[in-house]
């Protein structure tokens, strides 16, 4: 799958290395998966806080020169795809402000579904705002708390937000990392050992970061826990009551990296137990299993594994065209999917293929995948999805489309298939799902599968819109 669902952004963190801001470019460059549209980093020593943000990739925008111009020992780093706010560079995070706590750098991942509200109430008492994004509002939260100490007027402002949030804070002097009392978003945790009996601590939406630059995986920031490193260690606490857990499945279904730990857990393990169980829930006779690069990969590979049918990579993605590419015109933009992936005929031709997706959205693109495939000579296409059919939008950090536009929500399974003009059509159920992340104390989020969302500002926000189209 590509191009289909996006999720905010990644965040990256760390404290006590004197390359703190190239190492930081390295673990967002990591992250790059997670947003494509801007990248910003923040660095801090004990006198001042810099910060650089730009639109483009990691790779393009932290030059020597640039990265040379971010002194200090710590820093924060965040990569964005646009969930809420528009696509401009004044939403591009870190945002580096100067508070009466002293001048800060904050980012975060996810989206916080009360924002608008307290938004509008401080507008109303003459806060001004010069961005669109979430983040702001913790801003101006924490500015207006009479709390002394930073971390407590952070924890202030925390209180104040419903929704999701991974969220990292950099001063002079310290970097406070924060997680939403549900944990939908994940942070990792870790360090890096320095000479000298010292360690260096890094925070990151996923391992794969700590993989590129050395650092030891050992946990992570636990639901409603704030997290301070500064000169007097690590120190932890709780700044919310518990909460049950609603961590994003969707991360091990599509978002991250199949090499990270997220929430714990690996990731290609749980892509791959949904191909198995796909395998033994839906399985059809067939010469070959072939992915949709590269999400497909690993459930292809446990279908194949499981139902015993060979493996064969017969699309190939080209890595090389991303959301950026402009189309002129409808000649041009009708070869939108073959920019991106094209079939090796001779693995699929006279071939009854089984064709493994993540998700299936609008229905648009399987289309033209299937017909893509048809037309490379396959003689049957069977696609089999690894999750349940996406029949709501998600309002913690994920860009869904609309109820109206989910293809699942206005449509039956068959009429699906019919029109991706695939032979046959199977989705993962949501009990195989649960088992594929291990999920036995019902610690995940299944909304976007169920439409049972975990907050109640956004079951009520929903009950009003069915209630307002049905009357």
């Amino acid at each position: 799958m590509f191009d289909k669902f996006h999720e905010e952004c990644g965040v990256f963190a760390i404290y006590g290395h004197r390359e703190a801001s190239a190492l930081a470019k390295l673990g967002v460059y990591a992250l790059q998966h997670r947003g494509q549209e801007s990248a910003g980093i923040a660095s801090a020593d004990s006198k001042d806080v810099y910060c650089h943000k730009a639109m483009g990739h990691v790779s393009d925008i932290f030059t020597a020169e640039i990265i040379n111009s971010l002194p200090g020992d710590k820093a924060i780093s965040h990569t964005r795809y646009s969930t809420a706010g528009d696509t401009v560079v004044l939403n591009a995070q870190p945002f580096c402000v100067a508070t009466n706590k002293g001048r800060i750098a904050i980012a975060h991942n996810g989206n916080i579904t009360n924002a608008k509200e307290i938004r509008r109430t401080l507008e109303q008492e003459g806060a001004i705002f010069s961005a669109s994004s979430d983040t702001e509002v913790v801003l101006h939260l924490l500015s207006r708390s009479r709390q002394k100490t930073l971390a407590a007027a952070l924890r202030d402002a925390l209180l104040q937000l419903e929704g999701a949030f991974s969220l990292v804070l950099l001063a002079r002097d310290q970097i406070i990392v924060a997680r939403d009392p549900h944990g939908f978003r994940p942070m990792a945790m870790g360090y890096m050992e320095l000479s000298g009996d010292r360690f260096s601590y890094v925070f990151a939406s996923e391992t794969c970061a700590f993989d590129l630059i050395g650092a030891v995986y050992i946990g992570d920031v636990e639901p409603g826990e704030m997290v301070t490193v500064s000169a007097g260690g690590l120190h932890r606490e709780r700044f919310a009551p518990v909460q049950p857990k609603s961590q994003c499945v969707f991360e091990h279904v599509y978002f991250a990296r199949p090499d990270s730990m997220v929430f714990g857990r690996s990731v290609q393990t749980s892509r791959e137990q949904m191909g198995r169980r796909l395998a033994r829930q839906s399985p059809v006779e067939a010469d070959v299993v072939v992915p949709l690069p590269d999400s497909g990969v690993a459930p292809a590979i446990g279908y194949s594994a499981e139902s015993g049918i060979p493996f064969r990579m017969g699309l190939i993605r080209n890595h090389y065209v991303g959301r950026t590419f402009i189309e002129p015109s409808q000649a041009i933009r009708d070869f939108g999917v073959r920019l991106k992936l094209n079939p090796i005929r001779s693995l699929l031709e006279g071939k009854r293929v089984v064709l493994v997706d993540d998700s299936i959205v609008r229905g648009t693109t399987s289309r033209k995948i299937v017909r893509m495939v048809r037309s490379a000579g396959a003689k049957e296409v069977h696609l089999r999805i690894s999750c349940p059919p996406t029949i709501s939008p998600c309002f913690y950090g994920v860009d869904t489309p609309t109820k109206n536009e989910l293809i699942a929500a206005n449509h039956t399974v068959d009429e699906i298939r019919r029109y991706v003009e695939a032979d046959s059509l199977e989705y993962l159920s949501l009990t195989n799902l649960r088992q594929s992340v291990e999920d036995e104390r019902v610690e995940y989020c299944y909304a976007c599968y169920t439409g049972d969302y975990p907050t109640e500002l956004v079951n009520i926000e929903e009950l009003m819109k069915s209630k307002t189209v049905t009357s």
